[in-house]
């Protein structure tokens, strides 16, 4: 992969927006991190970006793929037809690639992603 593409990490959790335990409401943010930047960089708030936000009564469990699914297709889209970018440091337009290396969350945001078991028998993803 050439260093001028985009290596993402996708996280998504939920959680309760009031602190509430007797309200039933969940938030459900879908943020990117680009790990083309240092380690120190990469972890920094203003370098993460909130792609979506799954708002609801509950968790979105199984309907999960209903609000990521046109991320996931502009995702394999970036992969495939490279984007015409511009690079400001060095003055010049490239093509760009864009590449999802890796997910980062919990075993209960991992089953509603990828559907995989994470209690029964055969669990360990």
């Amino acid at each position: 992969m050439e260093s001028s593409n985009v290596r993402l990490g996708l996280c998504i959790d939920g959680f309760n927006p009031f602190g509430l335990f007797a309200v039933l409401y969940s938030c459900w943010p879908v943020i990117f991190m680009i790990y083309n930047l240092s380690l120190r960089m990469c972890m920094r708030l203003k370098f993460m970006f909130l792609s979506t936000v799954i708002p609801g009564p509950n968790n979105p469990s199984r309907n999960i793929d209903v609000f990521i699914c046109l991320l996931i297709n502009e995702l394999k889209w970036l992969w495939s037809s490279r984007a015409l970018t511009y690079d400001v440091s060095r003055k010049y337009n490239f093509q760009m690639k864009v590449a999802l290396i890796w997910t980062i969350n919990y075993l209960h945001v991992h089953k509603m992603v990828y559907g995989w078991s994470t209690h029964e028998k055969l669990a360990c993803p």
